[in-house]
């Protein structure tokens, strides 16, 4: 069975210098995770690229996508190979041309040649203008255009060969997932908190997820927005381990006990508790949650230093200083948008205050909560967890 081939090039992996061996082989064993569905696909590295091989009946399109979305590729280029001699490139070259000229009516070009094998005789500029030349004679339908031309060649010769394509589509980039520790990021059903978990697994963090309820309150569908979101997520990430919590016995302690504009502060001060209880358990190192500086009255600075001093465990933040179009449009960008815009209600809306504290002082707050027992309701939060395994779909 013929194989087409196609170009992964990493972009971050390649600067980490005595490290590099170790994410080059994290970054391999994670494409060919990706391209285990297809039969007989290879993948390997050869002086500095990764080539990938499957066979020609798979759609380009979809191997392309499915390299690409992993977490470390900087980009992939559908490509042909071809002889160390400048008359066999002309030839395949030509091919190729004819190919895009039935397909897609392409009319002008222009050739960019690399010679990474210094031993070539023929220098990187004349590459490109002697295989133009080859193409023009072959492709009589076709002008050369340097400056908006309908397909730009590159021509790359190297020590194993020469290697022509055209398109360099570009991946994620990032580091290989699985490179930079473990996370546990706190997931709603909003558009924020998908977003930060992927731009944290995309800086190499193992994410695992712990999502707060208030059923009956809030409905099995808004859980089931969460796992549909977490299902993209694990499209990127692998199986995601999700860890359900439901929050209304401490909801309900809250209202009873302490003052009402500090009801959302409160309860996100149990969540951190939880979380991190939860995070220890599963040998995670962070926490990491999807707050935006001031988006939200429990997201102004005073806030966060109140949220953040019930944990010891660092808690990241990758949206902190977004505005709020940039975050839709990653989520947009990445799948996650058109779930968490569904109108199904999470536990931070049951309870809200009227009139919610902007500006807390930690004095108050710690004052509030000694009229619960904190610990107790914790330790039955995390005693009663559920836990469901998500995997892409």
């Amino acid at each position: 069975m013929k194989k087409n081939l196609y170009i992964v090039r990493c972009g971050e992996v390649a600067l980490k210098g005595m490290n590099r061996p170790y994410f080059e082989r994290i970054l391999l064993e994670r494409v060919k995770n990706a391209i285990s569905c297809y039969e007989n696909a290879e993948a390997c590295w050869k002086n500095g690229l990764m080539l990938v091989r499957v066979e020609d009946s798979i759609p380009m399109k979809e191997v392309v996508k499915r390299c690409s979305k992993v977490f470390g590729v900087a980009s992939v280029s559908p490509a042909v190979e071809a002889p160390k001699d400048i008359d066999a490139i002309g030839k395949v070259a030509s091919d190729f041309m004819m190919k895009l000229i039935e397909e897609e009516g392409i009319k002008t070009f222009k050739v960019k040649g690399k010679r990474a094998d210094k031993n070539f005789p023929i220098q990187s500029p004349e590459i490109g203008k002697i295989v133009g030349a080859i193409i023009l004679k072959t492709c009589k339908v076709l002008s050369v255009d340097v400056h908006n031309p309908d397909c730009e060649l590159f021509v790359d010769v190297r020590h194993e060969g020469t290697y022509i394509f055209r398109d360099k589509i570009k991946g994620f980039g990032g580091l290989p997932l699985g490179t930079n520790g473990r996370g546990m990021i706190l997931m709603s059903g909003g558009i924020d908190s998908p977003v930060a978990a992927f731009m944290m697994a995309k800086r190499g963090m193992t994410i695992e997820a712990v999502h707060f309820h208030s059923y009956p309150y809030t409905s099995p569908r808004a859980q089931k927005k969460v796992e549909d979101l977490c299902a993209v997520l694990a499209g990127y990430m692998g199986t995601i381990k999700m860890h359900c919590i439901n929050l209304l016995p401490i909801q309900e302690q809250i209202v009873q006990n302490c003052p009402e504009d500090e009801t959302t502060l409160l309860v996100r001060r149990f969540m951190m508790r939880i979380a991190e209880q939860i995070a220890i358990k599963n040998n995670n190192m962070m926490l990491i949650t999807g707050e935006d500086l001031g988006q939200v009255a429990s997201q102004t600075a005073e806030a966060l230093v109140v949220t953040d001093a019930v944990v010891k465990m660092p808690v990241m933040r990758p949206l902190i200083a977004m505005d709020k179009v940039d975050i839709m449009e990653k989520a947009q960008e990445i799948g996650t948008y058109e779930i968490s815009i569904q109108p199904y209600e999470d536990c931070c809306t049951v309870f809200l205050p009227k009139h919610p504290c902007t500006k807390p002082k930690l004095e108050n707050i710690e004052r509030s909560e000694s009229a619960l027992d904190v610990q107790t309701l914790v330790d039955a939060a995390v005693a009663s967890e559920e836990i469901v395994v998500i995997k892409p779909r």
